[in-house]
Formats: C-alpha cells, structure tokens, sequence
C-alpha cells in the first residue's frame, strides 16, 4: 500500500522568490504565499523600491515573512546580489517566480497601422524582458536549487503564447519562447541535476492590469472594442481576477505536484477552448 503524504498542498517554511513582484499580479501572490506560512522574497526594479517595502511592511503586520530587494532581470551581476542577500538571509530557494515581464506600445501592431510600420527594435526590447528576463534569472537561482536537489521553477507565459493575438506581435513572440524554454529547461534540469527539479509555465488569461489597461478600456472607462471581442470568446464572460491564479501557483509550487513538469497551466476562463 503507497504511503501517502499527510498534507501534499503545505508550503509552510518554503522560501519563494518573485521577479515582477510589485505590480497588480505580483502583489496578490506574494500576499497570498505569505498567508499559507510561506517566506516571500519580493524582486523588483529600483523604482518599485517604496511600493516593495509598503508589501513587505502589510505581510509582517498580518505575521508573515516578506522581503524585498531592488533588482534588474536583465543584469546577471545585480541578480547574483540578490541572490547572495536571500541565501544569507534564508539559507534556501524553493520557489521561483519568474513573472518580470512587459510589453510596449511600439512593439504593437495597432488597426491603423501594418507589419511594415513595426518598432523592430521595440519588440527586441520586449523579447530581452520577457525572455531573457526569465531566462537570466533561472541561471541565477536555479543553481541553489540544485544543490538541495528540489525546488520549483514557475515561468510566467501568456494566452498569447498559446495561439497568436492581433496587435501584440513582439509580445506574443516573447511569450511563445518562454513557452517553448519552459519545456525546454524542465528536460535539462531534470535530466543532468535529478528529479526534484522542475519547471512549469502559468499562461494567464486577461487580467485588467496596468500594462494593457489602454488595450481594454477606453478613457471613459467603457470597454473597447478588442475588450468586446475577447469576453465573446471566453466562456465565463468576463476578465480573470488576480486572486484566481493563486491556485494554480500553489499547486505548482507544492508537493502534490511533484510529477509535473514541463507544462503550460492555462487559467483563462475557457478562451483558449472556444471556437466557433
């Protein structure tokens, strides 16, 4: 008879580190992994320094743990700072929360315009974030991991790396290949450094945020047009809610998953399921 665990789901004394920490998305994981006994470190850029501590602060003051260290995904040097000032603090990584990401204006490719009045440097600029961006960071605090022999990496895909978007052509190609590494790196680290090892991809479906707030809503606060077209083709009809992602990170994040790697979780409402 299997012995089976008393609590698959407890990520009690995990120590999980978020890239991206301070946005809409960010600062409803972190919260939620500190309510479930989890110690978050919180990653974010320099500017995002008072609002990273403003976290850390209401975490503590509800009983958790939390810290926060100014950060750059794209700086190999600044992340092995950071990686030193966990270790030293913690003594581990469990939990890595690769969500750094972005997107820009000009990388898109409005009605108004065509493929041939595309930013091609933009969209270079979208692809280092969002792929390197992930990429960079692994090679960082993968290493951690490795040694203790387990840990869990979870990348931050999107719907747009499940079936190619209008308007967002250099997002969407940075958001495939993060995909696609996802796959990639969950073979390379398990193969060479040991089972315990994995990595996965969450592709959320729309959120309102702050970075395609100007996509879906008009300056009157009404829908646009594209915001119409998506909640026609997603099944529950509405937009996501951060708070519904938390599940599926958990999960991830946990033992009860210790047999899944190499996947692609997507939580969007049924959009990606819909035809017609």
């Amino acid at each position: 008879m299997l012995k089976m665990e008393s609590n698959l789901f407890d990520v009690k004394g995990k120590v999980v580190v978020m890239t991206g920490a301070c946005g809409v998305l960010g600062s409803t994981i972190v919260k939620y992994f500190a309510s479930q006994g989890a110690s978050v470190v919180l990653l974010d850029l320099e500017r995002a320094a008072a609002i990273g501590e403003k976290l850390v602060a209401e975490i503590k003051a509800d009983g958790g743990e939390a810290s926060f260290f100014a950060t750059n995904v794209l700086d190999k040097s600044v992340l092995e700072k950071n990686n030193e000032q966990i270790l030293s603090k913690y003594g581990k990584i469990d939990v890595l929360l690769n969500a750094a990401g972005g997107n820009m204006t000009s990388a898109t490719v409005p009605p108004d315009k065509t493929i041939f009045d595309l930013d091609v440097e933009a969209v270079k600029k979208v692809t280092e974030l969002n792929l390197f961006g992930t990429i960079i960071p692994t090679m960082v605090f993968a290493k951690s991991m490795v040694e203790s022999g387990k840990g869990s990496i979870i990348n931050f895909a999107s719907e747009s790396a499940l079936r190619p978007l209008t308007r967002v052509a250099g997002y969407g190609v940075a958001k495939a290949a993060v995909a696609n590494w996802t796959k990639y790196l969950c073979a390379e680290l398990a193969m060479k450094f040991g089972e315990g090892l994995r990595v996965n991809a969450i592709a959320p479906g729309f959120l309102l945020t702050n970075q395609n707030r100007a996509l879906l809503v008009n300056e009157d606060g009404s829908l646009t047009a594209r915001s119409h077209t998506i909640l026609a083709h997603t099944p529950v009809g509405r937009f996501l809610e951060p708070d519904e992602l938390v599940g599926t990170l958990h999960y991830l994040s946990s033992d009860a998953s210790k047999a899944v790697t190499g996947t692609v979780c997507v939580v969007d409402g049924g959009f990606d399921a819909f035809s017609i």
